[in-house]
C-alpha cells in the first residue's frame, strides 16, 4: 500500500430509484475525484436506499397490502450483477479513476441479498460480498448471503474489504478478514450510531487497519412522491430526517481521522498513511505474533452458496 487518500461519501440515495442513484453516486465519485481521493465509500445498502421501513411493525404484518406494494418496488429498483445498472456503477469508477465501495441491495430473481460491492479505480469488481446474516427485520427482504468475498480484493493499490452492519459483532469473520491483511476496511452501516462507531473503532484497533464507516443520510424529500406514497403507510412520524449519517474515517489504533458527522451530506476525506499500520503492529497483530494459530484454527467455506432463487 502506498500513500493514498481516501473518501467517505455520507450522501442520500434518490429512494426507490435506481438509476437516479446512480446519478448521485457519478456525482459524489467525481467530487471525490476533485478531492484527489483515491477511493470513495458509500453506505450500506445506498442502492436503491436503506429499508428503515422493517423494524417498523406494520411490514411484518400478514397479507398486509402496503407492505407488499412497498416490497415489491424495492425489489424492482435492487441491482442485478451483470446488468446493464452495475455496467453503468463500474463505469462510475472507470471514469473517474476513483475505485467506489459501495452497499447494495442486490436482486437475484424474486429474491435479495445485503451485498457489498467494491470496484476497483478501471472499474473491475474485485468483491462481491453478501451478509451473513440480515439482523432482526431486515430478515424480511434480503436472504442469508455466504462467506464468498470474505477477503480484501486489490483496489486504488491497497487491500480493501469490509462487513455489512452487525457482522462487526460476528468475531470470526472478523477474524478471517484480519488473517488476509486487510488495510483498509470499509465499515457499511444504515447510519453509524454511538455504539455502531464503538463496533467501528474496535474493529481498527483489533485489526491494525484503517477503517471507513460509512453512514446514509435518508430524508423523506429524497423520494419522489410516487415512492413517498409507498413508504409513508410504513413509516409515519413527523419531521423531514429519517437516517442522520454518522460517518467516521478511523486509524488502525482506533483514533478518529475525519468525522463523525451527523445530519448532513458530506464528504468525509483522509490521507492514509501505510507506515502507521506496521507501527501499530508492534504491540497487537491478531494474525500474527497475537495468535495461537497452534491451539485455534478457523475454518471456511469460500464457495458461493447460490445465485439467485427463482
Amino acid at each position: 500500500m502506498e500513500p493514498l487518500r481516501v473518501a467517505i461519501a455520507q450522501a442520500a440515495p434518490c429512494a426507490l430509484d435506481l438509476p437516479g442513484t446512480l446519478e448521485i453516486i457519478a456525482g459524489w465519485a467525481r467530487r471525490a475525484e476533485d478531492a484527489g481521493a483515491g477511493l470513495v465509500a458509500f453506505s450500506e445498502t445506498f442502492i436503491p436506499c436503506y429499508p428503515v421501513w422493517v423494524d417498523g411493525g406494520l411490514f411484518s404484518r400478514w397479507d398486509h397490502g402496503p407492505a407488499k406494494e412497498l416490497h415489491a418496488a424495492y425489489l424492482a429498483q435492487s441491482l442485478e450483477i451483470g446488468s446493464p445498472e452495475e455496467q453503468r456503477l463500474a463505469s462510475i469508477a472507470a471514469d473517474t479513476g476513483v475505485a467506489v465501495a459501495i452497499g447494495v441491495s442486490e436482486r437475484a430473481g424474486r429474491s435479495m441479498f445485503n451485498s457489498l460491492l467494491v470496484y476497483d479505480e478501471r472499474g473491475q469488481r474485485v468483491v462481491h460480498r453478501r451478509k451473513l446474516v440480515p439482523t432482526h427485520g431486515e430478515r424480511l427482504v434480503w436472504r442469508p448471503g455466504d462467506a464468498a468475498d470474505l477477503a480484501p480484493g486489490l483496489a486504488a493499490g491497497a487491500k480493501v474489504g469490509g462487513l455489512i452492519c452487525w457482522e462487526h459483532w460476528m468475531p470470526l469473520p472478523r477474524q478471517v478478514l484480519h488473517d488476509r491483511s486487510e488495510e483498509i476496511h470499509v465499515a457499511a452501516w444504515p447510519h453509524v450510531r454511538e455504539m455502531y462507531l464503538v463496533a467501528s473503532r474496535h474493529f481498527a484497533f483489533e485489526g491494525r487497519c484503517f477503517v471507513l464507516a460509512a453512514g446514509q443520510i435518508l430524508r423523506r424529500r429524497d423520494f419522489s412522491p410516487e415512492s413517498w406514497a409507498l413508504a409513508a403507510p410504513l413509516l409515519g412520524g413527523d419531521g423531514d430526517l429519517i437516517i442522520g449519517g454518522g460517518s467516521a474515517i478511523i486509524g488502525p489504533d482506533g483514533s478518529l481521522l475525519a468525522g463523525p458527522v451527523s445530519n448532513e451530506e458530506a464528504l468525509l476525506v483522509a490521507d492514509l498513511d501505510p507506515a502507521w499500520l506496521a507501527r501499530e503492529s508492534l504491540t497487537l497483530d491478531t494474525a500474527g505474533h497475537y495468535a495461537r494459530p497452534d491451539l485455534f484454527r478457523v475454518e471456511v467455506d469460500f464457495a458461493r452458496k447460490a445465485e439467485h432463487v427463482t
